[in-house]
């Protein structure tokens, strides 16, 4: 493949995904990737690719336990974590984790999801309604309504599972997953606190490009979504963006940590089938004029926003964290050293993570 070829699929995907960086910045090389050894999903029986996942269920010990239910007419699946010694008469506090843009809960979501449920949760977290092993067509809609519903949807179901204490019930999401649980808290008041991890602003990178760097061709990029979804609605077909399959070469010459890193956390040590960047071009239409941050002022329960020192997605963390006027109660904790996809896997980050969210949950949910 010549330099002309790579370089031209290289802008199409950036472009397609609306990360909007700009051809000339296509030949930066930052600081090295930092990477995993692959875990391969087909090795475990519940198809988990993090870390220390859990192989089969112990008496006495954290169990998983596969579920699926109903969400709006669609099959919904989800993992239900419950922590050692569970006794299905006692009563717990429980935490709904919502997994990062393009995520599934094998990955990050099931290894904070499991780590909680060591700590005395019992945790849920599920595949996005069209997404991962969740029903739903198009596959790969992202539309913030649909995966603030899946947060509510998380919700319903766990309030039923034997055993959880429904006035103790806490929010945690991951990345995307982050921001759509900021939304979610808003008016969904079931949730005494909320926390996330590496927030990221759906809406603000579709809408602005990434770290606000296309600005200037809002209107432009525009046109794609609304057309998209008349090619849809008159029978043709879907359109998606986001979708590539970029080589480790060219995975290690994006200019942005967030994606270099996703790229092989996503596609070589933690991948899984169900897993995928893409998603239909017509979800820009919701994504570009939805923002995390709007009447953020509603949440008026504890929150805890997580982000790396060193990740290029702070700015969001930073940018939405005094936006939240409604509580007093809020901490924004910085992980040094850490970048944003570091924070999902690396045992030093993960377990900093897990030092606040601790301590946090357990005396928000009392």
């Amino acid at each position: 493949m010549t330099d002309e070829i790579i370089n031209t699929k290289r802008r199409e995907f950036l472009g397609a995904s609306a990360l909007f960086i700009s051809g000339a910045m296509l030949g930066v090389s930052t600081m090295a990737t930092t990477k995993a050894v692959a875990a391969d999903y087909k090795q475990n029986p519940f198809t988990l690719v993090y870390d220390g996942a859990i192989t089969r269920n112990e008496p006495g010990k954290v169990n998983i336990h596969p579920v699926k239910y109903k969400l709006n007419g669609l099959d919904i699946v989800a993992n239900v974590y419950t922590p050692a010694g569970y006794d299905p008469r006692k009563k717990y506090p429980a935490i709904v984790l919502a997994h990062p843009n393009g995520g599934v809960k094998e990955q990050t979501t099931g290894l904070y999801a499991q780590r909680l449920a060591e700590r005395g949760f019992i945790t849920i977290t599920a595949d996005a309604a069209y997404q991962g092993g969740s029903g739903g067509a198009p596959r790969s809609v992202d539309k913030p309504q649909y995966r603030i519903e899946d947060i509510h949807g998380m919700a319903d179901f766990i309030s039923g599972f034997p055993g959880v204490d429904t006035a103790r019930l806490g929010l945690f999401g991951i990345c995307g997953g982050g921001g759509y649980s900021l939304a979610a808290a808003k008016t969904d008041k079931r949730f005494k606190s909320v926390a996330t991890l590496s927030m990221f602003n759906s809406g603000r990178v579709r809408r602005n490009g990434f770290q606000d760097s296309q600005m200037d061709s809002i209107q432009k990029r525009l046109q794609q979504a609304p057309a998209a979804r008349a090619q849809e609605a008159a029978g043709g077909e879907v359109l998606y963006a986001g979708d590539a399959n970029l080589t480790d070469a060219q995975i290690d010459a994006l200019p942005f940590d967030l994606y270099r890193q996703g790229y092989h956390y996503y596609w070589r040590t933690n991948s899984h089938p169900g897993s995928t960047f893409k998603y239909t071009m017509s979800s820009l239409m919701d994504l570009m004029r939805w923002d995390a941050t709007d009447e953020i002022e509603l949440i008026d329960v504890p929150l805890l926003m997580i982000a790396g020192s060193d990740a290029d997605t702070l700015y969001m963390t930073e940018d939405a964290f005094p936006k939240a006027t409604g509580t007093k109660d809020k901490e924004l904790f910085k992980i040094e050293g850490a970048k944003h996809i570091e924070t999902y896997w690396v045992p030093e980050y993960v377990q900093s993570a897990l030092d606040k969210l601790t301590p946090f949950f357990n005396r928000t949910l009392v």
